[in-house]
């Protein structure tokens, strides 16, 4: 709940609850809070609970809205409610996951391959690298148990009292409440992701861990490299806006490792209409594209170090790092590097 915080002139203090909305008082349809809860899932909203979306609800199909994969290869299945949805808004998602519980590991791929850009990576090869799994999981390991996710108005009585009814019956199954604020002429979307919410203030100091694009763009490392920036292109390059002057960036090179740090010192600027950057202060040797990259920290090793298993597959990976976290892996990172 958020609450206006004002004293009087008297000294007294007085809180106000501020009123909110749903995305159906907004005039948004349902697919409106699905795409946006889908496009933010792994690098805003859940930042220490990683999952692997691998399909979306179609148009006129009997399906629940996001399906996702955690690192066991177990399915999380959400369905979300923009609305006052009752109680058998949790049969409709039992009745998902009673189909999807039947799915097989191919069903499993032939859904992801219809999701993903690049058709030649395999499900099992894509969760390995987005877990740093030592192996792929065995198709017999994918969709053992399925997990539900039902996201809703945080003021929706009713089918939080059927998600309790059914979690008291042993089964996996938790809500996450949302509220949309107007405050002034700006709305504010409020979400409690688990466990316990867990976020770190954004404008605290902190270690990102970043993606280099290497999937996409051989050649954007060394842009990043000789312009002393740290960028994002396409669809993701909003993510640099989550960076803050300040933040120590760590360079995550796909089947290589980190390959630098730098501090980040300057504000989101514009580079054509697909990339987004922030000017960096590099804290570490810079490889450079005429030598190649000669040394490296293993991903292993980094979860080593910062004792986190990361989400490989985001372009901001998760979770993030606090201060001393971050001076952590920066001094370690010194010496594989020199």
């Amino acid at each position: 709940m958020l609450y206006k915080f004002t004293i009087g002139d008297d000294g007294s203090k007085e809180l106000e609850p501020m009123s909110f909305l749903d995305f159906s008082e907004l005039g948004k349809i349902e697919k409106d809070l699905e795409v946006l809860l889908a496009d933010h899932l792994l690098d805003v909203l859940f930042e220490d609970a990683a999952l692997m979306p691998i399909f979306q609800e179609r148009p006129m199909q009997a399906e629940a809205d996001i399906y996702a994969l955690d690192r066991f290869g177990n399915l999380v299945i959400f369905e979300l409610k923009r609305g006052f949805a009752g109680s058998d808004a949790m049969l409709q998602a039992l009745r998902y996951g009673q189909d999807a519980g039947q799915w097989t590991f191919n069903t499993l791929e032939i859904k992801y391959r219809k999701k993903c850009k690049d058709k030649s990576v395999s499900l099992a090869d894509a969760h390995r690298e987005a877990f740093n799994l030592e192996r792929p999981l065995l198709p017999s390991e994918f969709n053992t148990k399925q997990r539900f996710i039902i996201v809703g108005n945080a003021a929706n009585d009713s089918l939080v009292s059927a998600v309790n009814y059914w979690k008291q019956q042993g089964l996996a199954v938790d809500f996450l409440p949302y509220r949309v604020y107007e405050i002034g002429k700006q709305r504010y979307f409020e979400f409690f992701a688990l466990p316990y919410d867990s976020h770190q203030n954004p404008s605290s100091v902190k270690g990102v861990l970043f993606d280099t694009n290497r999937s996409y763009d051989e050649e954007a490392i060394w842009e990043m490299m000789e312009n002393h920036r740290v960028a994002a292109y396409g669809d993701m390059k909003h993510v640099v806006e989550y960076l803050n002057p300040k933040d120590i960036v760590f360079f995550s090179h796909t089947k290589v490792g980190i390959v630098a740090a730098a501090e980040v010192i300057g504000p989101v600027k514009d580079d054509g209409p697909e990339e987004k950057f922030r000017d960096i202060k590099f804290l570490t040797p810079v490889p450079t594209k005429a030598t190649g990259i000669k040394k490296a920290m293993e991903f292993g090793q980094v979860s080593s170090v910062t004792g986190k298993s990361f989400y490989w597959a985001r372009t901001v990976k998760a979770p993030r790092l606090n201060r001393d976290e971050a001076q952590h892996l920066l001094s370690e990172l010194k010496k594989v590097l020199a």
